[in-house]
């Protein structure tokens, strides 16, 4: 695990900083991506539980491209977000660029670490359960691998790089995030039925549509719908808050072949 904390999903629409518009998404229904040990980083020791290829991987990839307030973020950690986009129940969103994982990332960590001065309770085990059992039955490429049975899920997160336990973990972090938004940001939003059902009819179903896969019954992910509706209605806030975090801390992006002091 991480000096940093747990990564949880990252950035907002906002005027000028257009990279933000995958973090609703991802706060979403995405999930939420853990990173490499900034102690371990630092002592050139090597972090996670990842396969003996993915970890041979992570290991020629590791160097600091971010220093967020002393935390670091590792080019491990741009190729773990990028393999999270996998566990989207819809790809809404093109590929990110890396100038967008690293924003994403650092916005991410400013959260956690706001999270860290306000510990919450534990989110429990048979929470994170119960949604990644929806989640699993509304992945479209899960269909292929038979997810619907756990040696069929085991297979498709491990052709992601992952192992079960680390994406259960990560699933924990989201909810995590999300409990700390809403409780600083939604209070007093309410999103309608109707709003819901002309997003589902006019973003999901199309969605579905284009990937050729039945969407799932609109009460059956009407959680990770609001969802969607009220991170939109707070975009503003929450990028507003993360630009004064920003400019109240220090955050450095490293560039390639650039040393840190």
């Amino acid at each position: 695990m991480s000096n940093m904390g747990h990564r949880s999903g990252g950035g907002m629409v906002a005027a000028g900083r257009p990279w933000l518009a995958a973090l609703a998404y991802v706060l979403a229904i995405a999930m939420l991506c853990g990173v490499a040990c900034a102690q371990q980083a630092a002592s050139g020791k090597q972090g996670g539980n990842a396969n003996a290829a993915g970890a041979g991987e992570r290991v020629a990839l590791d160097r600091v491209v971010a220093v967020v307030n002393e935390d670091l973020i590792l080019e491990s950690d741009l190729d773990e977000e990028a393999h999270m986009a996998a566990f989207q129940p819809i790809r809404v969103q093109e590929a990110a660029t890396r100038e967008q994982l690293i924003e994403r990332l650092i916005d991410r960590d400013l959260i956690l670490q706001q999270i860290r001065l306000l510990p919450q309770a534990a989110i429990e085990d048979a929470q994170v359960d119960s949604e990644l059992r929806v989640l699993r039955k509304n992945i479209p490429e899960c269909v292929a691998y038979g997810c619907e049975t756990d040696a069929g899920w085991e297979k498709y997160v491990a052709a992601q790089g992952f192992t079960v336990e680390e994406l259960r973990e990560r699933w924990r972090q989201r909810m995590e995030v999300l409990r700390f938004i809403e409780a600083r940001f939604r209070m007093g939003i309410r999103i309608s039925q109707a709003e819901m059902d002309a997003y589902y009819m006019g973003t999901l179903v199309p969605a579905y549509e284009k990937e050729k896969v039945t969407a799932p019954a609109e009460a059956t992910i009407a959680d990770r719908i609001q969802e969607i509706l009220l991170q939109q209605q707070v975009d503003k806030l929450l990028d507003d808050w993360l630009t004064s975090l920003r400019a109240e801390g220090s955050v450095k992006i490293v560039k390639p072949g650039e040393e840190l002091p």
